[in-house]
């Protein structure tokens, strides 16, 4: 076996930790953001916003350059950048200039999640490109807890700006470990950019992005929702017509006419749908109900990237016996029964009770999400994995972000019908429990804590139908095997055969 690959990965693994962090550190400081910076709650939003909307629009063309010029250098550049934009937040002494580097933070982003999942494809044989797979995705949902837990001793040690300069050191290992581990994989310098593409794709996205992210706070009916998120289906639509009639597209839509990518995209995006909707509520759960600060909630979520881990092994063990479309299935049903025993959590209950489900859910994900990926993965064509890998994590973005404004607004609309309280708690659990401790009212306290109950549990019901739906889909639509497989064993049956 040539390890070499194997080091590349562990320096991919440490470069996307970094991705992982990000993700979640930001809002462990927001609160002393907004006194020091003195940030207003529209630019403590934009704090988040301006990366997430700088992502969505850069993971295609990111991956389209990636093909065109190689990945190596473009991924490290986009490491470089990462950091460097992580230091430019860290020292920033206002708002502004905070939104702005959150903005490169982005740019950074875009580049580093496409081109390392590209890279995999070239270096790893399809027999353990699922493996591979599977160490990403468990070294950037590790990065996830460990923002709180890292993010909150570094505030009560040092001040705000050191929660970014985490990234610093794995930033400086990522780009040491790439630049000698490694090889130049030359790309194809006669590939055309398809510029046109590149703006109604990203432009699109945005849009179909930035009204997802709206509906959470000013509802689905909201002007400030619609007019962005179909602008952005629009400008998608405009692309698929665009896409059609072009010589050389962005990418072939013939793509989504394989089985391999169209459904193992939509099992991915199910699956870090599972992934982001738990996240999103626990750390709610933990911090309104049970009273957690940033540093235990983190230590709290830990469960969930150890079953992931737990799940991803045992899954890689069955997987040339099982397949991937039976393991895709067993991860949705542990997803699907996870979620019907976290119904039964209430605001008595103990956190064992709670890391049980928790741990559970993240043994469905690594069942579900690494083989659903390398389906996908396993469907592009080799000089194109780099626009390819762009394009799944881009949906991936967009039903995580779709995903989490669903969830949002269930969790909110139960958590209002069963407060019946009038007033400013009822904006969220978070502003029900300050107002509480700052008015000194118990019964208002009790009372936020069984109405956010009341909306997570009808939250956790959706995210089994959810899980059901992935289920049913895979047994229906996924193939057992990517489609790279198939073709090498065909080919090495003919061979034998001859």
């Amino acid at each position: 076996m040539n390890r070499g690959r194997w080091w590349v990965l562990g320096a991919l693994a440490v470069a996307l930790l970094t991705f992982g962090l990000d993700a979640t550190i930001l809002n462990v400081a927001l609160p002393t953001l907004a006194t020091d910076l003195h940030a207003t709650t529209g630019q403590l939003q934009w704090f988040a916003n301006a990366y997430t909307l700088v992502l969505a629009a850069g993971l295609v063309p990111a991956g389209l350059l990636g093909d065109r010029f190689g990945p190596k250098p473009l991924l490290i550049g986009g490491l470089a950048l990462f950091g460097v934009a992580s230091v430019a937040c860290a020292y920033a002494d206002d708002a502004t200039t905070l939104i702005a580097a959150r903005a490169v933070l982005g740019v950074g982003a875009a580049f580093m999640v496409p081109l390392s999942n590209s890279v995999l494809t070239k270096l790893f044989p399809a027999g353990e490109r699922a493996r591979a797979i599977a160490v990403l995705t468990m070294a950037m949902a590790l990065g996830i807890p460990l923002g709180p837990v890292l993010g909150g001793w570094m505030l009560d040690t040092f001040w705000w700006g050191s929660v970014f300069l985490i990234n610093a050191p794995f930033v400086v290992i990522g780009i040491a470990a790439l630049a000698w581990l490694l090889p130049t994989i030359p790309g194809r310098r006669d590939q055309r950019i398809d510029f046109l593409g590149i703006l109604l794709s990203s432009a699109g996205l945005v849009g179909l992005t930035y009204g997802l992210i709206e509906a959470g706070d000013k509802g689905w009916g909201s002007a400030q929702v619609l007019v962005p998120a179909l602008g952005g289906v629009a400008l998608l639509a405009a692309l698929v017509l665009w896409l059609r009639r072009s010589a050389r597209p962005l990418f072939d839509l013939a793509l989504f006419r394989s089985r391999g990518f169209a459904w193992g995209s939509v099992m991915a995006t199910l699956g870090s749908f599972a992934m982001m909707g738990a996240m999103f509520v626990l750390v709610q759960y933990f911090q309104a109900v049970n009273g957690s600060d940033s540093l235990h909630t983190g230590l709290k979520l830990l469960p969930i990237v150890g079953g992931l881990l737990v799940g991803a092994q045992v899954a890689d063990r069955l997987r040339p016996a099982l397949g991937a479309k039976i393991l895709v299935a067993i991860g949705f049903l542990l997803m699907a029964v996870s979620l019907v025993v976290a119904t039964w959590t209430s605001v008595d209950t103990g956190y064992g009770f709670v890391a049980v489900w928790v741990t559970g859910i993240g043994v469905g994900i690594g069942f579900a999400l690494p083989p659903s990926m390398d389906l996908a993965m396993g469907s592009l064509d080799k000089d194109r994995t780099g626009v390819g890998s762009g394009l799944l994590q881009a949906l991936r973005q967009v039903g995580g972000t779709f995903g989490v404004a669903i969830l949002g607004t269930v969790l909110i609309s139960g958590y209002r019908a069963g407060l019946n309280v009038p007033g400013p708690a009822t904006d969220s659990a978070a502003a029900g429990v300050q107002i509480a401790h700052a008015t000194g009212q118990p019964w208002l306290l009790d009372a936020v804590r069984n109405a956010f109950m009341s909306g997570m549990v009808d939250m956790l019901w959706v995210c089994v139908g959810f899980a059901v739906l992935g289920g049913v889909l895979t047994l229906m639509f996924l193939p057992r095997r990517p489609a790279d497989v198939e073709q090498s064993e065909s080919e090495h049956d003919y061979v034998v055969a001859g």
